[in-house]
């Protein structure tokens, strides 16, 4: 078989396509926590037949994204206190190593990507007009556009621990957004100083605010239903 040396990446199956695609829609918030995801219109949406729709649901029930019930079928997980917790200490200690990581393998094009993420945030937070969900999305834009100068398995990694966080639990709220950008602020110097280390802290710093905001916010806290035994006495 004669090789392919035009370095094209190779197309994705329909199944990892579907996949990727319901990861993103829970994450963007057009899927929400708790709502039946029907695989017919799936399948509409996305230009597939039920077959990869199936396919793909059965995977990311294995990676808890999608609880599927004989009576209701299937549905995004809701997060719970206690998954909420774990995710936020998973993402402390991966997404300050991908700071890191980012800040050693920083370009000039990367770093010019960076700032327009952090710029657009900026310029949304002081304009006092954008809903949180909008400033979620454009957090997530800020973060990932850092996280994207380590690796794409850097990012791989991260996106299965934020998929379970939607805009429409945000923390960014008018309380907070302020303190939380002026995280970024700071995250944004030491990136541009070349300080990795820093850069890693501050990210660490950073994820675990969002953490105790969501811990002390009784509307942001999670409720989902308990996903593991409770502990004996």
């Amino acid at each position: 078989m004669a090789r392919d040396d035009s370095g094209s990446a190779p197309p994705v199956s329909r199944t990892t396509y579907v996949t990727d695609r319901i990861r993103e829609d829970v994450a963007r918030g057009i899927i929400q926590p708790g709502e039946l995801i029907k695989q017919t219109v799936l399948a509409k949406r996305y230009g597939v037949s039920p077959t990869p729709v199936r396919e793909a649901l059965r995977l990311l029930e294995a990676e808890g994204v999608i609880t599927y019930s004989p009576h209701r079928g299937a549905t995004v997980r809701e997060l719970t206190p206690d998954a909420a917790r774990d995710l936020y200490r998973l993402r402390a200690a991966a997404e300050s190593e991908a700071a890191a990581m980012a800040v050693e393998r920083m370009t000039p094009a990367g770093l010019d990507s960076v700032r327009a993420a952090h710029r657009e945030i900026a310029e949304a937070e002081r304009g006092g007009t954008d809903s949180p969900e909008r400033l979620s999305l454009l957090n997530r834009a800020f973060h990932f556009a850092l996280y994207e100068q380590a690796s794409p398995l850097v990012v791989q990694h991260i996106e299965a621990l934020w998929v379970r966080f939607t805009p429409a639990t945000t923390v960014w709220t008018p309380e907070h957004a302020a303190a939380l950008q002026r995280d970024h602020d700071a995250i944004l110097a030491a990136v541009e100083s070349g300080n990795a280390r820093h850069a890693a802290e501050l990210t660490a710093d950073h994820i675990r605010r969002a953490a105790a905001v969501r811990e002390t916010e009784p509307n942001l806290r999670a409720a989902g239903e308990q996903e593991r035994e409770p502990q004996l006495p």
